[in-house]
């Protein structure tokens, strides 16, 4: 098992939460990431800034330029994880979209990645019928290559994507780009369902969770929420992070009081 195995549990919820690394500046990252363990969150996603990062929305993006304006390249951001670290045991997943793995070298980043401590990676736009051979590098390295799936995936998809995610599998809460929504989609419940017919994989959902009544919404249907915008939200509202603490921790309590549904 993996260290992100590890966190899903029978009937334990998980909470995933998404920062984009170097925003808002190189030593700020770390900082962030230790009050968010030390608040439950039980994996932290780190954003690669990328200069077209077409799945997400304006939050993000804005965070990713203001990385990217400060220096922010790939290289920095395994560095940010190698600092995180050494602080905390929280698993690390890296977000970034291909083309900077592709010019790192698949072999070369994922050997970075694991010298720095990351666990897995998300790669919005590697499609799993073009992944194999980041998948078959991330599996010798022992790093979970996750796959995301929408609404919009047919069977087919699903069942690929069932069969080579590891760790859990990404579902896109609505089709679109990241951003917080004033609800989720009415069609959550039908999608999760679909999915959990094919895998026994935990399944997570991001995308547009920005309250705790969402986390809980989310959560009764899945094995884990993963939250980003909300989060990079409240960092530019509140350089001293007390916001972002009081809504990771609210967000955990909540989850606790799930009972789980199916799944795991």
């Amino acid at each position: 098992m993996s260290r992100i195995d590890d966190i899903f549990q029978p009937g334990y919820k998980a909470l995933i939460a998404f920062v984009t690394a170097g925003y808002p500046n190189y030593k700020a990252t770390a900082k962030i990431a230790v009050a968010l363990a030390e608040c439950g969150c039980d994996i932290i996603e780190l954003g690669i800034p990328f200069s077209d990062p077409l799945a997400d929305g304006a939050t993000i993006q804005k965070a990713s330029y203001q990385a990217l304006q400060q220096g922010i390249t790939p290289e920095a951001c395994l560095k940010i994880a190698a600092d995180i670290r050494k602080k905390i045991k929280t698993p690390l997943i890296f977000m970034t979209y291909y083309n900077p793995v592709l010019n790192y070298g698949l072999k070369d980043f994922c050997k970075s990645c694991v010298k720095a401590g990351i666990n897995g990676l998300i790669v919005p736009d590697l499609p799993p019928e073009e992944g194999l051979e980041l998948e078959t590098i991330t599996r010798k390295s022992k790093l979970d290559l996750i796959y995301l799936l929408a609404p919009t995936s047919t069977e087919n998809r699903i069942n690929i994507v069932a069969s080579s995610s590891r760790g859990f599998i990404y579902l896109v809460s609505l089709a679109g780009v990241t951003g917080t929504r004033n609800e989720l989609s009415p069609e959550l419940q039908s999608f999760v369902k679909r999915v959990r017919e094919k895998t026994t994989l935990p399944l997570c959902v991001g995308f547009g969770i920005s309250t705790v009544e969402h986390a809980k919404q989310a959560a009764a249907l899945a094995d884990g929420v993963i939250i980003g915008s909300r989060l990079i939200q409240l960092i530019e509202e509140d350089a001293k992070l007390i916001s972002i603490k009081s809504f990771v921790t609210s967000i955990r309590q909540a989850l606790d009081t799930q009972k789980n549904t199916g799944g795991y």
